[in-house]
């Protein structure tokens, strides 16, 4: 939502005048995303979770190759790593979103970076290789 747009509601519409926020308190560490040290159990999780993302994308299997592409190129635009795959623009930023979804990136101004959480997968992955 942002301040002054138009929003269906049923048979109406809303228009967002002002948007308020309140401060949650601090998160667990247990919590955070994008902590750098993960379990083996939350490991193997990830795995799956790619694996399974790989097994229904009609163009194959794309969930690591990303990750090891944005981790050695933060920064680099969009449109020139989706190049670099041999894909859309748009088809691998939804992507990256989901990788983000799962706490594995960052977007930055331009470009993505690796989070530590994404890290340590990828040195779980490179290890078992």
């Amino acid at each position: 939502m942002r301040v002054g747009g138009r929003y269906r509601v049923g048979e109406g519409e809303i228009e967002v005048i002002r948007i308020h926020f309140r401060y949650l308190g601090q998160r667990g560490a247990d919590e955070l995303p994008y902590r750098d040290e993960l379990s083996d159990a939350e490991l193997a999780d990830l795995a799956k979770r790619l694996d399974a993302m790989d097994r229904r994308a009609a163009a194959g299997p794309w969930t690591r190759k990303t990750l090891s592409l944005i981790a050695a190129n933060p920064g680099l635009r969009a449109g020139d790593l989706a190049e670099e795959l041999d894909r859309s623009r748009e088809d691998f930023k939804r992507d990256v979103r989901k990788l983000k979804g799962l706490g594995l990136t960052l977007s930055l101004e331009t470009g993505y970076e690796i989070s530590p959480r994404g890290r340590a997968f990828l040195e779980m992955a490179h290890s078992e290789c």
